[in-house]
């Protein structure tokens, strides 16, 4: 039998994000340990309790959040992760991924991920941001390092512009999630 597959879910501050406990939720009913990290930003716009629930987890919350042992909680996720999913992804953490900043949990964890370890990016945000040449950069860095992008999609975005920014479908994302582990 093999062994339960653990995928690190980072949530960042995104209007988006109040779609990432629906993902949690999908992985978990498939099988999957999954483990929640939400940046400060992200807890701006929804709180742990819904991915604690959903995920039987606990949820990062801080760089320092530490649980029973002696490793650093980041580091543990980041040795056990088989995947690390950032859904919503920001423009700025496209930034700090690419330029290798690490000052909370989620951008420790990414840079201390295990080699083996797949690194899935959905992102979400203003259209001028996701077209920004900067942004665009950041991306380019990312795909050439070995992640994978999913979205993001056109329609109609949180800020009242049409354009491309769009979360994409959060069962597609659960979709190319599975695909990357089996």
């Amino acid at each position: 039998m093999s062994k339960t597959k653990n995928i690190v879910l980072g949530v960042t501050g995104s209007i988006a994000a109040h779609k990432a406990p629906d993902l949690a939720s999908l992985l978990t009913k498939q099988g999957f340990n999954v483990r929640v990290v939400l940046t400060a930003d992200a807890q701006k716009f929804i709180m742990s309790l819904p991915f604690k629930t959903l995920s039987r987890n606990p949820v990062v919350t801080d760089l320092y959040d530490e649980e029973e042992g002696w490793k650093p909680t980041h580091i543990r996720l980041a040795d056990e992760a088989d995947l690390l999913l950032i859904a919503p992804a920001t423009a700025n953490i496209l930034a700090k991924l690419a330029n290798g900043h690490a000052d909370d949990a989620l951008t420790c964890i990414a840079l201390a991920l295990n080699s083996t370890a797949k690194l899935l990016i959905a992102p979400a945000m203003n259209g001028k941001m996701w077209q920004h040449p900067a942004t665009q950069q950041n991306a380019t860095t990312l795909k050439k390092r070995g992640a994978e992008f999913i979205g993001p999609e056109k329609g109609m975005l949180s800020c009242g512009y049409e354009g491309l920014g769009r979360l994409w479908p959060v069962h597609k994302i659960a979709e190319r999630a599975v695909a990357l582990l089996r």
